[in-house]
């Protein structure tokens, strides 16, 4: 979990915020950049990534990826390339079974893949 933090934390670009939203290491727009929060939770910022360690796996949840079908297809078509177990995946979550396989480079390209201001372009897209 340690270094899938330092990971993300060295590729986001500048904008994101890490806090503790919903129990987990978040990265989320700051109220300072978009003032009207998350849709769900308006006192909340708008989420971005999170992590998590859970019972069978690690949870990466990207948000970019649920809302961006290209950056979806992306991500689908580079996984074989990075990593030779199969890709878990629900809507937003990627789930690693075992830490030893995570593609931290392939984490890094898509964590530096959206910058703050196009995730709140297509936050407001999909949710006026």
């Amino acid at each position: 979990m340690e270094k899938l933090r330092d990971t993300i934390r060295s590729s986001l670009p500048d904008g994101y915020e890490e806090i503790i939203n919903y129990n987990m290491p978040s990265w989320v727009v700051p109220h300072s950049l978009f003032p009207e929060g998350y849709h769900v939770d308006p006192k909340l910022p708008l989420p971005f990534l999170s992590i998590a360690s859970q019972r069978r796996h690690i949870g990466l949840y990207h948000m970019g990826i649920y809302a961006s079908p290209e950056l979806l297809e992306w991500f689908t078509q580079e996984y074989p390339n990075h990593c030779k177990t199969k890709l878990d995946m629900g809507k937003s979550c990627i789930r690693f079974k075992n830490a030893a396989y995570i593609p931290y480079e392939l984490v890094r390209e898509l964590c530096s893949k959206m910058s703050v201001q196009e995730w709140i372009d297509l936050y407001q897209k999909q949710h006026q």
